[in-house]
């Protein structure tokens, strides 16, 4: 005989009836119920009592059937708990430090605002940090400071690409002081002043080649340059910007340069084809402004009223220069045509300027 049989009693069997009903006994306790059940009547009515309590729990379905029968929901749950359990069994994870992580929050809350943001930091990187860079990677090769007398090549000059413009007056000269920052391989700043023939060269071959360089470039070399305007390379580079240059301020930057020089006959010739030609109105009244003083011998002041007393000029001068002439009819004919009011009333005003006998 089993121990389990030898200690066997009814109060011992009563309490496992419940599980032998349910079939969650070993077979060593159900040998031992099954004989005590052979020998004595209270304990086999008290399991025909649990067998019918059992078989009426199992017929009514329960009501989580009812509400979910496939059996998904019990899964589920089973799972969660599942993962919750082992999510506190484990050690605690050590959170890693992330920057910015406020902003990454932000920005996923406020998905308009995000994107507005990285609009605004890309057009900063674009406008102000990539000219740094390139500025930085420039100075990170030592610039050469070259005088003006070392003369140029023409590799050098094809190649060349002006960062920047310094124009200064030098004490005791009327040719002002030059530098020329040139970015290249090896970037240099070209100094000296105008007087300098190879500096000459190098502000004259911006000028001559202004669609290689910007206009702001082409206007501070007009400034350097103005001041030797009589050299005829000089004259010549000031003659194709007036003629040439697609920017009208440079055209016009480049017909005040000739001011000392309107009287003669290529610079006068230009500002005929100026008021014939030129498409803005404003280098149009500048080369007005440059034939009058031509022609009576004044410099037109730069901003002469639209009105001007008529000062009569020397009959000699219609009969003996035929250029005059032609100005006139330029002016007669700016004074009826030209689309711009300020253009006829400034040619008006200069043929009352130039005299009542020429203008009839």
């Amino acid at each position: 005989m089993s121990p389990f049989e030898k200690k066997t009693n009814c109060r011992d069997v009563a309490a496992l009836l419940v599980f032998y009903v349910c079939d969650e006994v070993s077979d060593e306790e159900r040998e031992g119920i099954e004989t005590h059940l052979a020998n004595c009547q209270a304990c086999s009515a008290q399991l025909a009592e649990e067998k019918d309590f059992h078989s009426t729990l199992t017929s009514a379905p329960p009501s989580a059937d009812e509400l979910e029968a496939s059996g998904i929901l019990l899964a589920q749950c089973r799972s969660e708990l599942e993962e919750v359990l082992d999510d506190l069994s484990a050690p605690p994870l050590q959170e890693h430090w992330r920057p910015f992580g406020w902003l990454r929050r932000w920005m996923a809350l406020r998905p308009a605002w995000s994107g507005a943001l990285l609009i605004l930091v890309g057009v900063l990187a674009g406008t102000q940090l990539v000219p740094w860079l390139q500025q930085n990677s420039n100075s990170s090769v030592p610039a050469m400071n070259v005088r003006a007398r070392q003369p140029l090549t023409p590799d050098q000059f094809s190649n060349m690409v002006i960062s920047g413009v310094n124009v200064s007056s030098s004490p005791g000269s009327n040719s002002p002081t030059v530098q020329l920052q040139v970015s290249a391989e090896q970037p240099m700043v070209l100094s000296g002043t105008v007087e300098d023939p190879n500096m000459r060269q190098a502000l004259t071959y911006v000028l001559q080649n202004g669609e290689r360089f910007d206009a702001g470039t082409r206007l501070d070399c007009l400034d350097a340059l103005k001041a030797a305007a009589r050299d005829l390379q000089v004259r010549s580079a000031l003659l194709n910007a007036a003629r040439e240059d697609q920017n009208p301020a440079v055209r016009m930057k480049a017909l005040e340069a000739l001011r000392d020089l309107a009287a003669e006959d290529d610079v006068r010739q230009t500002l005929l084809d100026a008021l014939e030609h030129d498409t803005n109105p404003g280098v149009r009244v500048e080369a007005v402004n440059l034939l009058v003083g031509s022609l009576d011998g004044e410099r037109p002041a730069a901003d002469a009223a639209p009105v001007l007393a008529p000062t009569p000029a020397p009959q000699a001068a219609s009969d003996e220069d035929p250029s005059f002439a032609h100005v006139v009819k330029v002016l007669q004919d700016l004074q009826r045509r030209d689309p711009s009011r300020d253009v006829r009333l400034r040619s008006a005003a200069a043929l009352r300027q130039i005299g009542p006998r020429e203008v009839q």
